[in-house]
């Protein structure tokens, strides 16, 4: 399973994010411009002493990361999708496609993969913007693992 994040901006999110995917065995993917420099001490307080077990990669684009694998189921995590993330039957090399805090995901990606955007049902109230990144990601990696069986998690 793999966990993407496209421009991330708050470094505790990402933290955490990295958190989940180490106990997890879940591949971490950041994306773009990052909204912090990578050895940031929050970054790094909120993974903890984690970071040995994780699987992380960077890529200078979303092109250039579905280019290094072709053959990707790539679901992009968005508010505005029709189908929800318990809708979608998960492979172990799915890709989670997560937007940067502030934005969620550009327009073009939406529109390019509509068939597999995927959203966490919610409060309908325009109020009710959105969950927190680090708990949307492990809401939907949890369902994912969980369709899976867990692979190596016990």
């Amino acid at each position: 399973m793999h966990i993407v994040l496209v421009e991330p901006e708050i470094p505790q999110n990402t933290g955490n994010i990295a958190r989940t995917c180490a106990v997890t065995n879940t591949s971490l993917h950041l994306v773009g411009k990052l909204g912090f420099d990578i050895d940031n001490k929050k970054l790094k307080r909120a993974g903890l002493d984690y970071w040995h077990l994780l699987d992380i990669h960077y890529h200078d684009c979303f092109a250039q990361l579905a280019a290094e694998y072709p053959a990707g189921r790539f679901f992009m995590a968005t508010t505005k999708a029709k189908q929800t993330y318990c809708d979608v039957s998960y492979a172990k090399d799915d890709f989670i496609v997560f937007g940067k805090e502030t934005a969620g995901l550009p327009t073009d990606l939406l529109k390019k993969y509509a068939d597999d955007n995927i959203r966490i049902p919610m409060l309908h109230d325009p109020l009710a913007r959105s969950l927190n990144l680090s708990n949307s990601v492990a809401i939907i990696v949890f369902e994912a693992l969980r369709q899976l069986n867990f692979p190596n998690m016990e």
